[in-house]
């Protein structure tokens, strides 16, 4: 039988007990590694254990202050983990990852400038580091600093692991549409696109901007590039069906359409081609789609019933269509609907149901909303 190495033995199988004429620094290494193992797990009592043993054994161990920290962060133990940090800072001052862990720390207790020191320590040693870019970024919105916070959160991203890219660039697309910069939010993405990322969430976005800029071909392609790269989500090829639908583009809208049947069948999508074979005049086809529609409509989704409801009154069908608005309307979460009421009764005046109208007339008023009239 081959043997195992002893640190591999110490790290699976627990540590040897004291007397057995292991070096107890080995035996320390043993600990860590078990106690970095149950970290990962999430298992931080376990965690805390191995590190106290590690103590015992070993109490002048350089890694242990930045290992108690990382886990006292975990629990969101800020003072524990300030602590732990503070003493890893003292013991290896150039680790930049230490002052990035306090940076943020600080940052949460409010110490701004204490955080902003620890930031660009961590910063001097890792230019890179997305965590403190992003905590800096943090303090420079709270100060109003726009344009440093963007740069910065620009920055994080570039250099932030592939699942957390996505995630930063929406951030500074979010930060400049509420600076009211639209212009340059678009630019944020499309220039993160050029750099590669793969974010369904990012496409989305850039989609929804393009449209708003009425750039509606360059939509279609964000708008197909997210739905590529999340294939279970059948809204964003609804997406592209809508823009196709805005362009005139009726073969490709119905086809776009069809690939989110494929992804998930809803009735919502049925109601969209019912209404897409009305504009080719296509009779047979729009009353095959709005019966798919009923037998796949759920209810439980509010836009997809009223879709429903207005499909129904192009075909003639008005009560059918009053009914769905009607139970509708009259559930207790709609109760401050009021578009869902005046709608309900407006359709039930159109067809002469007094009664309906009185309800969701009384619905609608409830509110209180000045200078509401009902029909």
């Amino acid at each position: 039988m081959k043997r195992v190495s002893l640190l591999v033995v110490l790290a699976l199988c627990g540590c040897p007990k004291p007397g057995d004429g292991v070096d107890p620094k080995v035996r320390a290494d043993g600990h860590y590694l078990s106690g970095q193992a149950a970290y990962l797990k999430g298992d931080f009592a376990e965690a805390h254990q191995q590190f106290a043993e590690v103590r015992a054994l070993n109490p002048t161990d350089p890694r242990l202050p930045a290992a108690e920290g990382e886990v006292y962060l975990s629990e969101v133990k800020v003072p524990e983990a300030i602590e732990a940090f503070e003493t890893a800072a003292k013991a290896d001052p150039k680790r930049g990852t230490t002052w990035s862990r306090l940076g943020y720390l600080y940052s949460v207790k409010g110490e701004k400038e204490k955080a902003r020191e620890a930031l660009q320590k961590a910063l001097a040693a890792n230019p890179k580091d997305f965590n403190a870019l992003e905590t800096l970024a943090d303090l420079q919105l709270e100060e109003g600093k726009v344009d440093e916070a963007v740069k910065n959160l620009v920055l994080a991203s570039d250099a932030a692991p592939e699942s957390t890219r996505g995630d930063l660039v929406l951030r500074v697309t979010a930060e400049l549409q509420k600076a009211g910069r639209a212009k340059e939010a678009v630019e944020v993405l499309e220039s993160a696109v050029k750099k590669g990322i793969k974010s369904a969430g990012v496409f989305n976005e850039l989609g929804d901007r393009l449209v708003e800029a009425t750039r509606l071909e360059d939509a279609v392609t964000a708008y197909t590039l997210a739905a590529k790269v999340d294939p279970k989500d059948p809204s964003l090829w609804e997406l592209v069906a809508e823009v196709q639908l805005k362009l005139g583009k009726l073969t490709e809208a119905e086809a776009a359409f069809r690939s989110s049947l494929e992804v998930k069948d809803r009735g919502v999508v049925h109601v969209a081609l019912a209404r897409l074979c009305q504009q080719k005049k296509d009779d047979a086809c729009a009353q095959a789609e709005l019966q798919k529609a009923l037998d796949t409509s759920t209810g439980e989704e509010l836009r997809e019933t009223l879709e429903l409801a207005d499909l129904l009154a192009s075909f003639g069908r008005k009560k059918d269509g009053l009914a769905l608005l009607r139970s509708v309307s009259e559930e207790s979460e709609q109760k401050n609907n009021i578009e869902l009421h005046l709608r309900t009764a407006r359709l039930a005046k159109e067809l002469k149901d007094e009664v309906t109208v009185k309800a969701a007339c009384t619905r609608a008023l409830v509110s209180g909303q000045a200078g509401l009239k009902c029909p």
